[in-house]
């Protein structure tokens, strides 16, 4: 919206946000949202993101000059500079007590109801996403930390008018962690001295401002705040979130190491830098986690230019794929050998409804990767709904008994031999008009439910999230633009621009089919077709679909405006 113009669907109101020097609110004007953007809040965001946006600026900087160097033939590996690092006897501060068993952890957006029934799903944690499951509006993000504060206060419930029905917190709930946005994702509706914030350190210093001295007063030391770390690519990222961490603890007052953080390794650089990241927050660190759906996604965009590194269908890339199982088992020995966990990756799958034989088949796909963690040597493992608690749960109770976690008990000095070639070989399998029927279908239909405000979607008994649209997306991208010949359906015939532009019109006829005339024509599949369809077939591959989408769902406010 332009700042300008003033819709039919505002009102003029007398109250606006009380901002510090330097700082622009273009979001909507709510009277909960003041709440926590308060002038000392903001004030807090404003100094983080001018004390680190030359350093952030940079790492994206490095980032670019890398990718440049893949483009070029180049491939990721271990850094010389650093051997010492990687072959030091150092360890991360202790675990904290609190979350010394994380067996199983649930993940999702920060909606209300979500929020409530995640932390009383049973599982050990909660992670509370600001990133790829949730549509980075301005409501959402607002109302996210409106959630989580009343969370943290133990005072959130939730009124379902359609069922009758009010969701509150048991006595006992999973601990809670908070996943910010990644360093690349800017925030467009707060300018700090003219310019977008850094993303990641508005969810990060919103949420750490108005609830860290909760934590301690509730709790007492050791108890958090937590957070997940998403997308960084080498330990110089690493580097900033724990100056960022330093800085927030002085600022308020409490002791170093209170912030406690587990890292996503979810992009191929990053799987050669493990122990240097752990190294650069070793006093703020509690683990690793295995992004398996961000890593392949990364795999393909880091090996865009080329063209001997082409992955089969999205569904043949497991965990079973020699580069998949070597960077799990490496990411273990690593966090054991410094002190912390080393968290298993996300089961997609979800109960299927009114289809017993479906449902059971999803479940022991669920069980079979549970106990492939477990046994490899993971601490816990993450789950995307509540109904696979507590079959994930039996499973790691069953075969780590009474103990709550295996840092001491599973080294996996095997894995010390894994080499470059094993965490880059490529995947094998074969590339199939299902497969690419299945990425245009999935892609598109998450695309439009992003643009409507929903980023977390179930699409054919498995839930959807930026992660997995973006492996969508980024294959049909290299099939496209290396003219693959798919091999599964026994076709022979190549992709391009022409045969994608058929399956993508047939595609839309079966989502049309499949959701009904009714919500197609209301919800935005045309829309997201065309800006899917762009992503897939652009000369050159953006590095985030999620960077290009937001420009979409950016609403500016003029100040004292407001939507009733």
């Amino acid at each position: 919206m332009d700042l300008g113009n003033r819709t039919p669907s505002m009102k003029r109101i007398d109250s606006h946000y009380d901002v510090p020097e330097g700082v622009d609110i273009r979001g909507r004007y709510d009277e909960e949202f003041a709440k926590i953007l308060t002038r000392d809040a903001l004030k807090f965001v404003a100094d983080l993101q001018r004390e680190f946006r030359s350093h952030v600026k940079y790492a994206l900087e490095c980032r670019r000059e890398a990718k440049k160097r893949y483009n070029e033939g180049a491939l990721p590996g271990f850094d010389p500079a650093t051997r010492r690092i990687r072959e030091g006897e150092w360890v991360c501060a202790s675990v904290p007590p609190a979350v010394s068993d994380r067996k199983v952890e649930i993940t999702g957006p920060v909606d209300r109801k979500m929020v409530i029934n995640a932390l009383n799903s049973g599982a050990k944690v909660f992670m509370a996403d600001f990133e790829d499951a949730l549509s980075p509006s301005w409501e959402n993000l607002m109302r996210g930390q409106v959630n989580l504060k009343d969370a943290v206060a133990g005072t959130i419930s939730f009124n379902d008018k359609s069922r009758n029905k009010v969701y509150k917190l048991n006595d006992q709930t999973a601990k809670l962690f908070v996943r910010p946005r990644g360093w690349h994702l800017p925030e467009a509706h707060i300018l700090i001295d003219g310019e977008p914030a850094t993303g990641c350190l508005v969810d990060f210093g919103l949420y750490f401002y108005h609830n860290h001295a909760t934590f301690r007063a509730n709790q007492g030391a050791g108890f958090g705040p937590f957070f997940y770390l998403p997308k960084m690519e080498n330990s110089r990222e690493a580097r900033i979130w724990n100056n960022v961490f330093e800085r927030a603890e002085k600022v308020a007052g409490i002791e170093r190491g209170s912030i406690r953080a587990t890292v996503l390794i979810e992009t191929l650089p990053a799987v050669f830098q493990m122990d240097e990241i752990l190294y650069e927050l070793r006093d703020h660190s509690v683990g690793l986690n295995c992004g398996r759906w961000d890593y392949i996604f990364s795999y393909v965009k880091t090996f865009q230019a080329h063209p001997d590194r082409l992955l089969p269908d999205r569904i043949l890339v497991g965990m079973t794929q020699h580069f998949m199982k070597s960077y799990s088992d490496l990411l273990i020995r690593t966090c054991h050998k410094r002190g912390v966990h080393a968290m298993g990756g996300m089961a997609a799958q979800i109960p299927v409804k009114d289809d017993p034989v479906a449902n059971d088949a999803a479940m022991e796909l669920v069980r079979k990767d549970k106990l492939r963690e477990v046994v490899a040597g993971h601490d816990g493992t993450w789950a995307a709904h509540p109904g696979l608690i507590p079959a994930c749960m039996e499973i790691f109770n069953t075969n780590m008994g009474n103990v709550p976690n295996q840092i001491k008990t599973m080294k996996r000095e095997d894995a010390a031999n894994l080499t470059e070639q094993d965490l880059l070989q490529i995947p094998r399998g074969t590339r199939s008009m299902d497969g690419l029927r299945l990425n245009t279908r999935v892609g598109i239909q998450y695309v439009a439910a992003w643009l409507t405000g929903s980023g977390s979607v179930p699409l054919y008994n498995l839930m959807e999230d930026a992660a997995t649209a973006e492996i969508s997306r980024v294959q049909n991208w290299q099939w496209i633009k290396y003219g693959v010949e798919l091999n599964g359906d026994g076709l022979g015939v190549k992709v391009n621009k022409e045969l994608f532009g058929r399956v993508v019109e047939e595609e839309m006829a079966r989502i049309e089919k499949e959701v009904g005339k009714e919500k197609f024509k209301k919800g935005m599949y045309k829309e997201a077709c065309k800006f899917f369809t762009k992503q897939c077939t652009s000369p050159i591959l953006d590095d985030f679909l999620t960077l290009d989408a937001y420009n979409h769902i950016v609403m500016h406010h003029p100040r004292g405006l407001s939507n009733l």
